[in-house]
């Protein structure tokens, strides 16, 4: 065997057992844990419906005078007791009238100043406002169910809970484009893996649509943070406590208006998720908490790092070795086959065809190559911690 074929096997192989292990192999790993756990302690409790804290809901907002008076109603409309609710907009940087919206609704504290310094800023200022034991931060552009903040703080009646993560949903549509159909994928599998993190041990990072937390264990973001949620919820899981995920409480928003605006999203998100890592770097360390590392490595840290770089290595890898065992004939001819569906899927997205089917390698393929975009704009230190709106479709009030 020559060093050339020596080494392609060895890429192959590796590579093929990373990108199994992180798309599907972590999720059933995963499933197999909490099955044997609940054998041996049961199903964990689901919280005390009766236990109802004071809450502030805090609502970031940055030029979202489109989608602000359906989040208001939305807001206003929560079932929760208005004497232990108060209702923050913080609307920092806005110019195109949501502050003037906002104004006319007394119920609502609003906070404003014309400097826009980013969401972690704007979240780092309203906590200062905020009095009660817990609080509930949701985007702008998303729509809860009306049961949202008592399926959330019911989970706080543990001392052990630290923060609590509700669910995103993509408003599906009959003739999706290929980001809806492709995200909509994505977070059920995402919905699945979270499930069975936080009933094994923890999540390892928030959705930023509608997260809480305690307000004791808050500290101050750096203002060039660029996930702010995720930061958040994974400080407050090396501290010791769990970060809950609550499916219950969902958050309802449109897909990217189009792969172009979610590709934007995606490379904000990977940029995000290298800074992320270089920050929690004691996170990655199995001997202080084994399975907050063993989490956060197989269920964020290979996807926004190595397994995208396998990926690209095992195609050229996998041709090198076509003729040795008709095993390697077939991975190839599955690994071009893929390739030419997200080719066909780019193709019929630009010219708005819709074909369900091709929009998932498609979206698939723009999600890895956002983590080498990212990654360049992190390096560069490209990547704005301000507000970067993605176009989306109207939120449905």
């Amino acid at each position: 065997m020559d060093g050339i074929t020596l080494y392609s096997k060895i890429i192959f192989w590796i590579g093929l057992f990373v990108v199994f292990y992180t798309y599907m192999g972590y999720g059933i790993v995963m499933f197999f844990f909490v099955k044997v756990k609940r054998l041996f302690k049961g199903r964990r409790k689901t919280g005390d419906v009766d236990y109802q804290p004071e809450v502030s809901f805090v609502v970031p907002c940055y030029n979202e005078a489109e989608v602000i008076e359906s989040k208001i109603k939305n807001s206003i409309e929560l079932d929760y007791p208005k004497d232990k609710l108060k209702i923050i907009f913080i609307t920092d940087g806005s110019n195109d009238g949501t502050p003037e919206i906002v104004k006319h609704y007394e119920s609502i504290l609003l906070l404003h100043e014309d400097q826009r310094g980013g969401k972690s800023a704007a979240e780092n200022r309203a906590m200062k406002h905020v009095t009660s034991p817990i609080v509930i931060f949701s985007d702008a552009n998303t729509i809860l169910p009306k049961q949202t903040i008592k399926e959330i703080v019911k989970h706080y009646a543990d001392p052990l809970t630290g923060a609590v993560s509700g669910e995103k949903r993509i408003m599906s549509k009959e003739a999706e484009n290929a980001s809806s159909a492709g995200e909509g994928v994505y977070w059920k599998y995402e919905s699945f893996l979270k499930r069975m993190d936080s009933e094994m041990s923890t999540i390892v990072g928030a959705a930023g649509e509608l997260f809480s937390f305690r307000k004791e264990l808050f500290t101050d973001l750096e203002t060039d943070t660029i996930l702010d949620d995720f930061m958040l919820s994974m400080r407050i899981a090396e501290k010791g406590y769990r970060v809950v995920y609550e499916p219950n409480a969902y958050a309802l928003e449109t897909a990217s208006a189009s792969v172009r605006e979610e590709l934007k999203r995606k490379v904000r998100i990977c940029a995000g998720g290298w800074q992320s890592m270089s920050r929690l770097v004691s996170a990655m360390n199995p001997f202080k908490d084994f399975w907050l590392a063993f989490q956060f490595i197989s269920h964020r840290v290979l996807r926004w790092s190595i397994t995208p770089v396998l990926l690209l290595l095992m195609l050229p890898a996998n041709g090198l070795l076509f003729f040795e065992h008709y095993i390697y004939q077939i991975i190839f001819s599955a690994q071009v086959l893929f390739y030419i569906s997200a080719m066909i899927g780019w193709y019929l997205a630009n010219r708005e065809l819709r074909v369900k089917l091709l929009f998932i390698p498609y979206y698939f393929f723009i999600m890895n190559y956002a983590v080498f975009a990212g990654f360049i704009r992190f390096v560069k230190g490209d990547q704005s911690a301000a507000w970067e709106r993605s176009k989306r479709g109207a939120v449905i009030s």
